[in-house]
């Protein structure tokens, strides 16, 4: 199967099985950070943005890791979408055991990792705005991270 939403339909999935605003906005975070990376890695942006927008569509409904991704990729699949599509979409959650073996995979895995830890960033600030977060104000939770880890 070879066939992918477009980015209009992607969002009219994410619509119809996401309420939750910050699930959302999350989707959207990873869809433009990983059209990004698209271009820098020889991806499609259109394609690697529909992984950003759906790699969580279906945790609102199913967030229990027996369920999640699988549900979602389950629907995509009953749809016809492309296994390249499916196969991401499993490469983002470390227990499906998914290799992370193509530039998509490895993307979609850690920019979802990423973009988690940017709005956390900005949940620091004093504005909680993520246009306030800079290189610096992550180096800085991240090295606290790294040196509570060395403590413990």
């Amino acid at each position: 199967m070879s066939k992918w939403p477009t980015k209009d339909e992607a969002r009219k999935i994410l619509d119809e099985w996401v309420s939750n605003r910050n699930l959302k906005k999350h989707a959207y975070a990873v869809e433009a950070a990983i059209r990004a990376y698209a271009s820098k890695l020889g991806g499609d942006p259109e394609k690697w943005g529909v992984v950003g927008l759906l790699h969580d569509f279906d945790y609102e409904k199913y967030p229990d890791l027996k369920d999640h991704p699988f549900k979602g990729v389950e629907y995509l699949r009953e749809k016809g979408y492309a296994t390249e599509l499916t196969e991401a979409i499993l490469a983002h959650a470390e227990h499906t055991g998914v290799k992370r073996d193509t530039h998509l995979k490895k993307a979609i895995y850690a920019i979802d990792e990423l973009t988690g830890l940017i709005v956390a960033v900005a949940l620091t600030r004093p504005s909680k705005k993520i246009a306030d977060v800079t290189i610096e104000s992550v180096t800085q939770i991240l090295a606290v991270f790294f040196l509570s880890a060395e403590i413990l």
